[in-house]
């Protein structure tokens, strides 16, 4: 099933998109402070591999007499971009969104459209951090601070980093260059135990509660069906017709409820709505998707 892509701000952080599946999906923008936290972690973390490896190959070097200095230098000048533009690029296409700086403050990567996060666009967001970082970066440690166009030449990379790197202060949508080429948003990736198995723990102060394998048993088009007949109004039929649907549901998960209450039904199916949405949220925002219950559970692809 498909629907038309819309996106709607709900307010400064929310945005609510609808997926290609037709499920509304809730999302946070990521803050710009933690943004930029993860971003330190990660050039922490590539600095120190980087250095383990420069390590390694000096060592080598001075012991086979491989290359000459400048030879030395280029090829660890290639390295470096290379470690970076594999690292940004591997993590976010293998951790779906996520880097390590990411996952440790809970932000992704997502397409902002609602559709699955391509490698095209992991590839394109991560070759524009050159742009915007490492190559004017890099040009402020190369220049020749003996000549006399030194200080225009600084002046005009501080401007060039200053527009590109604070850039995601001056959109509502917190976006950097990277983000506006390949469409993508930074989310705070939701909590987990605010759709995590209800046990009975967790639930006793619930007669509707599920568990995630129950939930997993069905997919977007039965919540598509039953968000339909949650919307019909008020009838003899309707209230049989959801009698029906209360008894199909509760046998096809095996829910049974808990000693001495009874069933009530439009409650029940309000409750299971409520419940498989936030599931299927939860699931297509990590790259899960399932059309139907008919359909094995497909991933995103890379």
């Amino acid at each position: 099933m498909t629907s038309t892509l819309l996106t709607e701000v709900i307010d400064g952080d929310e945005r609510r998109i609808v997926s290609p599946e037709g499920v509304p999906l809730t999302v946070r923008l990521a803050d710009r402070g933690d943004r930029a936290a993860a971003f330190m972690i990660d050039l922490l973390a590539l600095g120190v591999g980087f250095a383990a490896v420069a390590i390694f190959m000096l060592w080598l070097n001075a012991e086979l007499e491989l290359l000459s200095r400048h030879l030395f230098n280029a090829l660890i000048g290639v390295m470096y971009f290379l470690l970076r533009s594999f690292y940004f690029t591997y993590f976010e296409l293998r951790w779906r969104g996520s880097t390590p700086g990411k996952r440790l403050l809970g932000l992704r990567v997502i397409d902002n459209k609602g559709g699955p996060l391509l490698g095209r666009a992991v590839v394109a967001r991560n070759m524009m951090r050159e742009v915007e970082f490492f190559l004017p970066a890099g040009w402020l440690f190369s220049v020749d601070t003996s000549s006399p166009q030194a200080a225009l030449f600084y002046l005009l990379v501080l401007v060039w980093l200053g527009i590109l790197v604070l850039m995601p202060l001056f959109n509502r949508d917190r976006m950097r260059a990277g983000d506006l080429v390949a469409g993508t948003w930074v989310i705070s990736v939701p909590k987990t135990q605010l759709l995590a198995d209800l046990s009975p723990a967790d639930a006793t102060d619930s007669v509707y509660a599920f568990t995630t394998e129950q939930l997993s048993i069905y997919g977007v088009y039965e919540l598509q069906v039953l968000e339909d007949i949650l919307r019909k109004e008020a009838s003899p039929a309707a209230a049989e017709s959801e009698q029906k649907v209360c008894e199909r549901i509760a046998e096809k998960i095996g829910w049974t409820p808990p000693a001495g209450h009874t069933v009530v039904h439009r409650r029940f199916l309000e409750a299971f709505y409520a419940a498989q949405r936030a599931h299927l949220e939860h699931r297509i925002l990590f790259g899960h998707r399932r059309a139907s219950k008919h359909d094995d559970e497909k991933r995103e692809p890379a």
